[in-house]
């Protein structure tokens, strides 16, 4: 049978076409691969010291294990699947904590209580391992507006103190700063601590920057904001032989304007490519954002309307861009009203239900966070890290099983489906199928072994693209 449309002129429309669809592909590369980490802590760079890190995580951990001092307790203050079912004696639960340290880890998933018991020592081993997985100098909210010669003096010793850590290894595995915004009144304070720290820095440090180190540009409203960091970086890097591109940033998103603009259009895709390849995330500032909706104090959560709203429309604007999203801060935190070490029974039981309390919030609020694709967020106090693990092991392990069916389901037809143009039809399905256990992995909720359950090998997993895993079964 002879075809209505000429090759040639077939050529021409899909080399048209082509085209197109390489410029799209270009703009949405799809998710990211490395490694996002599940939290930002924010802490006053007047505060920073070289072994910050590591002191939260022994702040956190006694936290942990003051108010909760076995898995049991924390399953019934979060409402855990199979609490209802746990013993309350102590005799019990040591029997119990027994049995299940004992069975291997299949048969331990059939008792009431596993994803507790998993969740709990996971928590424990990751404050003890890894408590901080970024963490960001602030000059901005949590440094607060300082005579010049107060920033100038904490920006040198702030730099130096992170010097120190890189030397001592003592420094979360993602870090950076946060400056003052580029507004008109604030623009020139922004620039100076930027270069202050970072010229203190790098002559600390022979011109190394610390390993994912960022640079956190907040309350951005317009791309030109954006393009004057760059310019700025360009000139840091000149400075002191930096590789072109060795400065990143992030942008924030907290004010209503960074939603939709003055022609009703949504800004953040102009803001990312404002940052010409050097924005790599975007977060969310509650309270700035809840503010300029008008919302008061009492009511500015994590929880309201305006906040889902505003996620999803950043959702909607970077999804596929490979721009990592992170959620904002939960403002209630878990400490107890009453200080010292000679407490009556009384107030220690206020204490108790105080931070049991703000733990069911902050378990809520990131949980929420992670239902609605957020897999970052922001936390201010390092008593705050317990229940920031407690939800993310929680979602991950709890979705294990079913991910792990859809995964292998998913290789298995896969493997029998063709490639065209080496383009794989729906990559982009499985590729965010095998991100789900990239980030179980990468946080600490699986092991490298509890992804074979997908029927990957270690050698796939590990190069963390679907695309080649398919391409190197097709080869076998």
């Amino acid at each position: 049978m002879q075809l209505s449309i000429k090759e040639n002129e077939q050529a021409r429309l899909l080399n048209s076409l082509g085209l197109a669809n390489r410029k799209f592909q270009q703009t949405y590369p799809g998710d990211r691969t490395d490694r996002q980490p599940v939290h930002t802590v924010y802490g006053g760079a007047n505060l920073f010291k070289a072994d910050t890190c590591i002191k939260m995580g022994e702040i956190a951990l006694k936290s942990l294990q003051t108010y909760s001092p076995d898995f049991t307790v924390l399953a019934r203050v979060l409402e855990l699947p199979g609490h209802q079912q746990l013993p309350v004696l102590q005799n019990d639960i040591a029997a119990l904590t027994h049995k299940l340290d004992s069975l291997p880890e299949a048969e331990r998933r059939r008792e009431p209580g596993w994803l507790a018991y998993t969740v709990y020592n996971k928590m424990i081993r990751k404050l003890q391992t890894e408590p901080v997985e970024d963490f960001r100098i602030d000059f901005e909210d949590g440094f607060g507006n300082r005579p010049d010669d107060e920033e100038d003096a904490t920006a040198i010793a702030a730099a130096q103190e992170l010097a120190k850590g890189m030397q001592q290894q003592t420094v979360s595995p993602f870090i950076g700063i946060r400056i003052k915004p580029f507004t008109e009144d604030l623009k020139h304070r922004g620039v100076r601590t930027l270069d202050l720290f970072l010229t203190t820095l790098l002559q600390a440090t022979n011109g190394v920057l610390p390993a994912n180190f960022v640079v956190m540009l907040p309350k951005v409203t317009i791309p030109e904001q954006v393009t004057t960091l760059v310019r700025l970086f360009e000139l840091i890097e000149q400075a002191h032989g930096l590789s072109r591109g060795a400065l990143q940033l992030e942008t924030m998103v907290e004010a209503t304007q960074i939603i939709m603009d003055d022609e009703g259009r949504n800004p953040l895709m102009r803001i990312i490519k404002a940052g010409e390849g050097r924005c790599i995330a975007a977060h969310f500032g509650t309270y700035d954002y809840t503010a300029s909706c008008g919302i008061t104090a009492r009511y500015q959560t994590m929880a309201h309307p305006v906040c889902d709203f505003a996620h999803h429309m950043t959702k909607v604007a970077l999804a596929g861009t490979g721009i990592f999203l992170s959620d904002g801060a939960t403002n209630v935190m878990p400490i107890g009203p009453h200080r010292g070490d000679h407490l009556t029974f009384e107030q220690q039981a206020e204490n108790r239900a105080a931070v049991h309390k703000a733990w069911r919030t902050g378990y809520q609020h990131t949980m929420h966070s992670l239902i609605n694709g957020f897999y970052q967020g922001w936390d201010l106090n390092p008593a705050q890290l317990p229940m920031r693990y407690a939800a993310t092991y929680n979602f991950f392990l709890s979705s294990y099983e079913d991910a792990v069916f859809r995964l292998k389901t998913f290789v298995e037809r896969a493997a029998i489906s063709t490639l065209t143009r080496d383009i794989f039809d729906d990559a982009a399905t499985g590729q965010g199928l095998l991100n789900f256990f990239l980030k179980a992995m990468n946080c600490g909720a699986i092991s490298e072994e509890a992804a074979l359950a997908t029927g990957l090998t270690l050698e796939e997993i590990r190069s963390r693209s679907f695309y080649r895993i398919l391409e190197g079964r097709r080869k076998r």
